[in-house]
């Protein structure tokens, strides 16, 4: 089943800072999607770093 992403409303100082992470005129969805992978994996990084404490 494909997921579908949000729309969601930016502020420009948003877009210009997506703006420099663009490669070849990626897609907006491409990176926020790519952010949020990235954010998703190092959260999960920390929780099992804790679980070693």
């Amino acid at each position: 089943m494909a997921q579908s992403m949000s729309e969601i409303t930016l502020k420009q100082e948003t877009l210009d800072r997506l703006d420099q992470l663009r490669v070849d005129d990626e897609p907006y969805d491409e990176i926020v999607n790519e952010l949020i992978n990235i954010y998703e994996a190092e959260e999960l990084s920390l929780y099992r770093v804790g679980d070693e404490f």
